[in-house]
């Protein structure tokens, strides 16, 4: 039995688009003053997490997902269905649309890629690039065909606190200023529409795009999907929850100089992201030590813990699809 969480050290990825506030606002070691993305909670093989303590430090959690499923509930999968990152959009990221899992698997050999993002900062005025204006997918060829970004693109403004769901088919980009948590399926497959013409500096070459597969892939006409967000009271902790889909489920726990105990339904664990605040995370009487910034995994065998303190937390959880 692993009655303990799993701390991890996060993996980070330069981006042409990426800032530092990653450093700033969370204190992390970042590689430059271009780091885009924090792979927080991730199994990827293009930047797995490394455990910090306990009877596993040191190993990556794709490691412990191929070695000890028992951690996870004996879950199914060829891989860890999950990836938690933080992003910070020093400037627009490209206007790009994932895949499902159906067309992921055949072409890229993984996931698809559900998405969504909690704002955790946005300058003033910021706005998304989430979904679009093309009533059919000729329509949608011939417009990204002719660069009619004007009037294709949908925009939406956004604020720290706002949820976006982005299912895969979703056109979208995360906008100048913004920075957000996501969670999304394990996937690392990216098909961009338009780049805004950029240049990367460390290669003297436009990016590569993929008008095709995007094409392919964009659900015709964008649809916004139904969320019920709701927020409860818990003792001392406001609990809301964003969504709950086949894929992950995702909630904010949000206490203030309080206490709560949870109890696990149905998951087999339970990713932790510490936003703001100082605490302590309590299983079976022993403590742990929770402050901004930090990522864990409470496995399969911790089926109840208590979090004390002022703190603010996204959680997620593996879906039915997961």
């Amino acid at each position: 039995m692993l009655m303990e969480p799993l701390f991890l050290k996060p993996a980070f990825q330069e981006k042409i688009w990426g800032g530092k506030r990653l450093k700033t606002q969370f204190g992390y070691d970042i590689p430059s003053d271009h780091t885009g993305e924090c792979w927080a909670i991730s199994a990827h093989k293009h930047g797995p997490a490394t455990v910090v303590n306990g009877i596993y430090k040191g190993k990556k959690l794709n490691q412990l997902w191929d070695e000890h499923r028992e951690i996870f509930g004996n879950a199914e999968g060829e891989v860890f269905p999950l990836l938690t990152k933080i992003l910070d959009a020093q400037s627009e990221l490209s206007v790009q649309v994932h895949p499902d899992d159906a067309y992921a698997w055949k072409h890229e050999h993984e996931l698809g890629k559900t998405e969504c993002w909690y704002v955790l900062a946005a300058d003033k005025n910021s706005k998304m690039i989430y979904g679009h204006h093309a009533k059919t997918r000729k329509q949608l060829e011939e417009m990204i065909n002719e660069g009619d970004w004007e009037h294709l693109l949908r925009h939406v403004p956004v604020k720290a606190g706002d949820f976006l769901y982005v299912p895969s088919g979703t056109i979208h980009a995360i906008g100048r200023g913004i920075m957000v948590l996501e969670t999304q399926q394990s996937s690392d497959t990216t098909y961009r529409v338009y780049d805004f013409d950029r240049v990367d500096k460390k290669t003297g070459k436009k990016r590569e795009l993929h008008i095709q597969q995007s094409i392919a892939v964009t659900n015709v006409p964008h649809v916004d999907p139904q969320l019920n967000i709701k927020t409860v009271k818990h003792e001392d902790a406001a609990v809301t929850t964003f969504v709950q889909t086949d894929f992950f489920s995702v909630y904010k726990w949000k206490i203030s100089d309080g206490k709560a105990t949870f109890k696990r339904q149905e998951a087999p664990y339970t990713l932790i992201s510490v936003l703001s605040g100082t605490g302590e995370l309590v299983i079976s009487n022993q403590k742990y030590s929770l402050e901004k910034g930090q990522h864990l995994i409470l496995p399969f065998d911790v089926k109840e813990w208590t979090l004390t303190g002022t703190l603010e937390i996204i959680a997620s959880e593996p879906g039915e699809r997961a």
